[in-house]
């Protein structure tokens, strides 16, 4: 009995969501760093992703490091509307809310750190809180990738819309890095037990 309880709360994810917005002008801004990861994903696995247009998005699929089905997707809704592409994609899968993992920029995060949740609020996030509006529920993993606050632009709009300082893109590619690693152990041994590994972890910006 207790070893089927176990088995059935262990969270693995089957799609990978990274929020975003889809114009040029947005690429490798903060805002879209979930984008970013999912692209890295995709080239860690040798995913190929192009526009699927019934998902809204931006979509591709392959084996997973357990031989299972994963799917990779970047919504083209804009960042308010993710919520459609991701239940297009669930629907049509038929996959539970708690199968999908959505990365996606935090500012209440310092630059260099993530955190995994298996559940939350949006948190102010628009992309969350459409994908919570469209999944019905606050109970599906995400990844949240710090992008840290700016003492000289109060804007909170304007500073999401910006790009990282030179320093800042380096320690970004680590963490890019890291959330590969982490979203690979979530995939292997649960989202749980990469939350007690990564959570903690950080990268420093060299001065």
């Amino acid at each position: 009995m207790t070893e089927s309880t176990t088995t059935s709360t262990l969270v693995i994810p089957q799609l990978i969501v990274g929020l975003g917005n889809p114009e040029p002008k947005y690429e490798q801004t903060r805002h879209n760093i979930g984008f970013e990861a999912v692209d890295a994903l995709a080239r860690s696995w040798k995913i190929t992703l192009s526009e699927n247009r019934k998902f809204q998005g931006v979509f591709g699929e392959g084996s997973g490091l357990q031989g299972n089905k994963i799917r990779l997707l970047k919504p083209l809704t804009y960042m308010n509307r993710s919520g459609q592409a991701i239940r297009a994609a669930t629907d049509w899968f038929k996959l539970p809310p708690e199968s999908v993992l959505i990365i996606y920029d935090d500012m209440d995060l310092p630059v260099g750190r993530l955190r995994l949740r298996l559940s939350g609020s949006a948190g102010g996030h628009n992309g969350m809180k459409s994908a919570i509006a469209h999944l019905g529920t606050e109970n599906f993993p995400r990844l949240r990738i710090g992008i840290g606050r700016s003492s000289t632009t109060p804007d909170s709009v304007s500073y999401v819309l910006g790009k990282f300082s030179p320093s800042e893109t380096q320690v970004i590619s680590e963490v890019l890095q890291l959330a590969i690693d982490a979203v690979e152990l979530s995939i292997k041994q649960g989202v749980e037990k990469a939350m007690s590994l990564y959570n903690n972890r950080s990268v420093v910006i060299s001065q």
